[in-house]
């Protein structure tokens, strides 16, 4: 599961990539947003989504959510409080599917991510990133609803935007280290418009890994 990712590009960045969609007119509120080095679970984060869940027409909108959707109820079974689950693969299980739409799919921009991999000292975030990224960050395929509920016990009820993303089987760059799953990348505005605007017959096709290749090993200080 990927629970540790970055975001160092500047707010532009983000507009631009929200403008590259070529979906309408793009809404920021996100304030003055400061680079994002370690974004962990129930981090607050930048997502881009649209107005369809308002039953609004408008372009792409920038806005911050907490990372980590809503748990299925046998999860919560004796709990009080709903952590969340960061990571998505089963796209057919029922409590997944109410979400799968496109008035609930939403991009989650990045510059790298980060695996745990045990080595010598124990369990160290290892990091990726794009081999070739340009200006404009990729984006994970992800999907966010309003929730109203518990997070933390501290905190008392709250209602909130969470989001997650779709994790997929790893390609020939991260099975070496994290055989399990990497997160669903999405690279081009096509990619990332297709996600946000499709039927989920056609949607579906992108939860698939990058090409073998297409990822940079960082190493355990995010660095290559």
């Amino acid at each position: 599961m990927c629970n540790l990712y970055a975001l160092t590009k500047g707010q532009q960045a983000l507009r631009d990539l929200a403008r590259a969609l070529e979906l309408g007119p793009v809404r920021d509120d996100l304030g003055n947003l400061p680079p994002l080095p370690a974004l962990y679970p129930d981090a607050e984060a930048p997502i881009i989504g649209t107005g369809r869940q308002q039953g609004d027409t408008a372009g792409p909108i920038l806005k911050l959510a907490r990372w980590g959707m809503p748990s299925p109820a046998f999860a919560l079974e004796g709990r009080k409080v709903d952590r969340g689950i960061t990571n998505i693969r089963n796209t057919q299980s029922p409590h997944w599917r109410r979400w799968l739409s496109p008035a609930y799919r939403c991009l989650v921009p990045f510059t790298q991510f980060a695996e745990h991999v045990r080595d010598a000292s124990g369990y160290r975030p290892l990091w990726f990133a794009l081999r070739d990224a340009g200006e404009a960050p990729p984006c994970f395929a992800g999907i966010a609803t309003r929730w109203t509920g518990v997070r933390k016990q501290a905190e008392g009820e709250v209602t909130l935007t969470l989001f997650g993303f779709l994790t997929c089987e790893p390609n020939a760059d991260v099975a070496p280290h994290h055989p399990k799953a990497m997160p669903v990348i999405l690279t081009t505005p096509e990619e990332q418009r297709r996600w946000l605007t499709a039927d989920w017959a056609e949607a579906a096709a992108l939860q698939r890994p990058l090409p073998d290749g297409a990822l940079a090993v960082l190493g355990f200080d995010g660095e290559g």
